[in-house]
């Protein structure tokens, strides 16, 4: 009773405020308000039939399955969810992603049969500037309603090698956004990753972080994203 007063006083002087509109937020609304909430461009799947995720990667990398929540337009709330997301601090829309994708996914029963969460990582001086992936609520809210363990720090991004000095400017920069490497393959040796990422564009990413996890032995790949651009 005591504990209830104290969060009813806190609400009074320091009221949450929706994450996409600023408005207050009600008692039951989590992170974004219903109205926001119903706004947003839902795109979930929810079986493989027009599934444009494993049609985008056919010919590039074997899927098993494949899923995103939302819509990703160049203007739009999703734009401004995500934006907040990876370069104002704000990881309670992770979070709040999370919990969305891992209630839809519970009731679609998808990625059952996946054995390990695997974000794309950032290189280590994003993440030392930046201070988080902006994956890693995401991924721990997955991990909670699918009950697989989110693996960190295995798969890398790295650097380009020396080798690329001399090359154009914007080939540099395409490879260093591309380059990642697995630290130890043992360790998804005959499992199937589940690979998420915020925003999934051309796949350039996803592809290049599935073939170099396809250096382990009889690995299987699932990809699920925050959002997919249209």
């Amino acid at each position: 009773m005591k504990l209830q007063i104290i969060k009813d006083l806190l609400q009074i002087f320091y009221p949450q405020l929706c994450l996409i509109c600023e408005d207050i937020l009600l008692q039951n609304e989590p992170f974004v308000c219903l109205f926001c909430r119903y706004d947003l461009p839902v795109l979930f799947f929810k079986d493989s039939t027009n599934n444009e995720i494993i049609r985008k990667f056919y010919g590039r990398i074997p899927l098993e399955e494949a899923n995103t929540l939302l819509t990703f337009h160049k203007e739009g709330k999703v734009k401004e969810l995500i934006h907040a997301l990876k370069y104002n601090g704000n990881e309670n829309i992770g979070i709040f992603l999370g919990n969305w994708t891992g209630e839809l996914l519970t009731e679609n029963k998808q990625f059952t049969g996946v054995d390990f969460i695997v974000p794309v990582p950032l290189h280590t001086k994003k993440l030392k500037k930046r201070g988080y992936n902006q994956l890693t609520k995401f991924g721990e809210r997955l991990s909670s309603y699918l009950k697989k363990p989110l693996k960190e720090n295995i798969l890398l991004k790295v650097d380009p090698t020396k080798t690329q000095t001399f090359k154009q400017r914007f080939e540099r920069f395409e490879d260093n956004e591309l380059k990642f490497s697995i630290q130890d393959t043992r360790i998804f040796a005959n499992k199937h990753i589940l690979l998420i990422d915020d925003v999934l564009t051309t796949g350039a990413t996803l592809e290049a972080c599935s073939k170099e996890l396809q250096k382990t032995s009889n690995i299987k790949i699932s990809i699920l994203t925050m959002s997919l651009t249209r």
